[in-house]
């Protein structure tokens, strides 16, 4: 009876997880053309051309300089607000600050790329260039202008996934044991000392699980640039992520082959970047 219960689940994944991921695997090494899956054995030709395609690597730059700047202040923020409510002794304040912060988390991301198109609307209507005119300085195109549009990204996504980080690290520092701060009080460590030799140090997993999820998420990055960029990626292809390359080969140059090595290029580059975190993360450990 157990392999009966089991069997809906274990069909369900085989049918759209496991089988999907050998067809896509199949199908890169497939010449296709329009909506067809059938298409003619080329070998590693998908693979050769996405490596020597300039636009390949353009949005996978693109796509690594937004996450690093997403995750790295995503996590900063987060654990200083989180550090902030953690300190609140009224109780109900600090649950109605959880509930403020984690706000953003249940809002759509395209209600919130369509906030910040009005927030960030490169004249002086949009709201920041409105408060910046207010001080005397000239308007910015934040996704219009290629110098700013990447940062403008950053920024929005730092807004979505601030409440989430907050929540993690809250509970994170919740299971801190009071005995080790009252063991540096005894030696006369302060507030920030304590939080720097105590906190810090006993929420590096946590710091790992960040890093690792926000990287893997941000190398997905696609709702938020094709809202605000489209297919071309604009301003100047600086919003063009290796997500959005894969969907313009796939579904608008109908090129699903070239789409789907695209797509396991990104995936070898997503494993290598969570094994070296954490690697390096097992050898920090044994240095402890």
């Amino acid at each position: 009876m157990g392999y009966v219960f089991v069997a809906p689940l274990v069909i369900g994944v085989l049918a759209f997880a496991i089988y999907p991921m050998f067809a896509a695997l199949y199908l890169s090494f497939n010449q296709t053309s329009g909506a067809a899956l059938n298409g003619k054995w080329v070998g590693w030709s998908n693979y050769r051309y996405a490596l020597h395609d300039p636009i390949f690597w353009k949005s996978l730059y693109n796509t690594i300089y937004m996450g690093i700047f997403s995750v790295a202040l995503g996590i900063v923020v987060s654990f200083v607000l989180a550090s902030m409510i953690n300190s609140v002794k009224w109780v109900k304040g600090k649950n109605m600050f959880k509930g403020i912060f984690f706000l953003p988390n249940v809002i759509s991301a395209v209600a919130t790329t369509l906030l910040f198109s009005f927030l960030f609307f490169p004249t002086k209507q949009g709201v920041i260039n409105f408060v910046l005119g207010t001080v005397h300085i000239d308007p910015v195109g934040w996704f219009t202008d290629p110098r700013f549009s990447r940062i403008s990204i950053v920024l929005m996504s730092l807004w979505g996934a601030l409440g989430y980080n907050t929540i993690i690290f809250i509970a994170g520092l919740q299971s801190v044991p009071r005995d080790l701060y009252e063991a540096a009080e005894v030696d006369g460590a302060a507030g920030l000392k304590k939080w720097w030799y105590i906190t810090i140090p006993y929420m590096r997993p946590i710091f790992v699980f960040m890093i690792v999820m926000g990287t893997i998420g941000s190398m997905k990055r696609f709702t938020d640039v094709w809202l605000i960029g489209g297919t071309a990626g604009n301003p100047s292809g600086t919003l063009l992520t290796s997500v959005l390359y894969i969907y313009r080969n796939a579904f608008l140059a109908g090129q699903m082959g070239l789409a789907t090595a695209a797509s396991y290029l990104l995936f070898i580059v997503i494993l290598i970047l969570t094994v070296l975190l954490l690697r390096l993360n097992r050898k920090k450990d044994s240095f402890d």
